[in-house]
């Protein structure tokens, strides 16, 4: 094991001060087996947010460009937090200069980018380096108790499931044009949220068969261009310049899993539901429920108990449930967590991959990019059902 890992983060918007926050905070989960992590570095091409991020997270520096940071021998494990049309070269960049690389969802913008970084990352573990892709939300308690709840027959096998991501970044007609606008046909909402939403899906009910029904609106066509930098889903000042919408405010599509169907919704123009990840799914012995804005607990129904007094219950997680026993520093029913926490339990699992921590003394690992294509693989099927009058495809 190494004495020491040397840690950055490319892009310093939303989810990438969440990386940032997440590697300060992996070593001090659970037992103290991993190597130090140093704080290295945040790459950004914009400087001001570059070294805002830094000086906050407590790393060492700012790097202008990814090239720097793959050239950087005091460097060993990179996270890769940008627009998703970046991915393909700063990724293979990463793996080519001998680093770790953890990427965030979806793997690129293109199945065919998405399928050549799997490639680069086949080669790249034969040399020893690792690359992975951070599905975050397999690492919400609620979630993966669920799971567990089905997989040891509490519930039993999945006989419906209904999921909505139901966010509203895009529901003002005055919000900044930006990179999540462009891209075509089921790069938008379908992409950013219905990503998550997707794996969510197949983690509790297995992999998707066909989808059919699809469904891809622009509700909103057209943006106004920003005046200056915009960080995430910041509304800054706009001009009364305008450019088109390329993709999806609103999508939709039924599912046939392995164990069952079910039907996924996703927004970016919900009004009022800032993060709202909600899902239920019906099982042989019961169901469940999640809500992303209750993330401390989740709604279970069991058909064991008598009619009469039978109904869902508030099942408050804690050091029973996954990831909470030893994961916090108050590690107690009804204190609370969200989905900052798990960004920092995947940013552990990925450091202690990385580390060579067997995995019987490990968190469940992250996800390959082979699943990253794979979830590429459902939202391609989702986009084709959608321009083909809802048509049914196979997987």
């Amino acid at each position: 094991m190494s004495e020491s890992l040397g840690v950055a983060v490319i892009g310093a918007g939303m989810a990438g001060k969440a990386h940032a926050a997440a590697y300060r905070a992996a070593s001090t989960f659970y037992r103290p087996t991993l190597p130090e992590a140093r704080l290295v570095s945040i790459g950004d091409v914009n400087p001001e947010f570059g070294q805002a991020a830094a000086k906050r997270f407590g790393y060492e520096r700012h790097d202008a460009s990814w090239q720097a940071i793959a050239e950087a021998d005091d460097i060993d494990v990179v996270s890769v937090v940008i627009a998703n049309s970046l991915h393909r070269e700063v990724v293979e960049g990463l793996l080519a200069a001998g680093k770790h690389v953890l990427c965030e969802k979806p793997l690129s913008d293109s199945l065919a980018d998405a399928r050549a970084m799997a490639e680069a990352a086949r080669a790249a573990e034969a040399r020893g380096n690792l690359a992975r892709i951070g599905f975050t939300y397999r690492r919400a308690p609620g979630i993966a108790a669920i799971r567990e709840l089905i997989q040891n027959g509490t519930l039993g096998r999945p006989l419906h499931f209904s999921g909505r991501y139901w966010t509203d970044y895009g529901c003002s007609p005055s919000a900044p044009m930006s990179w999540r606008y462009k891209g075509g046909p089921g790069s938008g909402a379908l992409a950013d949220v219905g990503s998550h939403m997707t794996y969510i899906g197949e983690f509790l009910c297995g992999e998707i068969q066909t989808v059919s029904g699809g469904q891809l609106s622009t509700a909103i066509g057209k943006r106004p261009l920003p005046l200056g930098a915009v960080m995430g889903h910041d509304h800054a000042a706009v001009s009364d310049a305008f450019e088109a919408v390329e993709n999806d405010d609103v999508a939709a599509f039924s599912a046939e899993f392995a164990d069952c169907i079910g039907s996924i919704e996703v927004s970016r123009v919900a009004a009022g539901h800032a993060n709202s990840l909600m899902f239920e799914v019906f099982c042989e012995n019961g169901a469940a429920t999640f809500d992303q804005r209750r993330p401390a607990e989740i709604g279970l129904f069991l058909s064991e108990v008598a009619s009469a007094q039978n109904g869902y219950r508030q099942v408050i997680l804690g050091p029973e449930h996954p990831y909470i026993a030893g994961g916090l520093p108050m590690d107690a029913p009804s204190v609370g967590f969200g989905q900052n926490e798990a960004f920092a339990y995947q940013a552990r699992a990925f450091l202690e991959e990385v580390a060579g921590i067997p995995e019987s003394e490990s968190l469940p690992r992250c996800a390959t990019f082979e699943e990253g294509v794979r979830n590429m693989e459902v939202l391609a099927a989702v986009t084709e059902s959608a321009l083909n009058n809802g048509k049914k495809v196979s997987l």
